[in-house]
């Protein structure tokens, strides 16, 4: 499971010209389930999306994660990110999980989630979405859940 996460000011994600899902200070995460990836790995990206350290302390160092801080979270499936772009100009998807796979493994992680933490917003998984936010730093990341 791949995750690219953005400490963000806010974030927000429509489709059909509707908002479905925003958030306030915290971190906005673009999931991407690869054909390996089980609920072990879910559970494992969800332990990193809450505890990863990327929020400043009192001396502005990146101490805190986004439990510490109280931080809102945004999931945004996103099965491109598990695209092979080694060669050629043309990504292939031949380690993206199948959309059955795929949808039930971003639903695990999107329940876990509410589950374990106060603010979850989602996009939708398939949907053709419009994603805005600003990012606080910037910090970004690239996150993998490999067991």
């Amino acid at each position: 499971m791949i995750a690219l996460i953005q400490r963000v000011a806010e974030a927000s994600v429509a489709v059909d010209n509707h908002t479905i899902g925003a958030i306030g200070p915290g971190l906005l995460a673009l999931i991407a389930v690869q054909a390996t990836d089980t609920a072990a790995t879910v559970d494992r990206m969800l332990e990193r999306l809450l505890g990863y350290r990327v929020f400043p302390d009192t001396e502005g160092r990146m101490n805190l994660s986004l439990r510490d801080v109280g931080g809102d979270l945004l999931l945004v499936p996103q099965f491109t990110l598990a695209a092979d772009t080694r060669k050629g100009m043309r990504p292939s998807f031949s380690g993206a999980a199948s959309p059955e796979h795929g949808r039930h493994l971003f639903d695990q992680l999107l329940a876990k989630a509410r589950a374990s933490h106060a603010t979850v917003a989602s996009g939708r998984f398939g949907a053709d979405m419009r994603v805005a936010l600003v990012n606080d730093g910037p910090v970004t990341f690239w996150l993998q859940a490999d067991l």
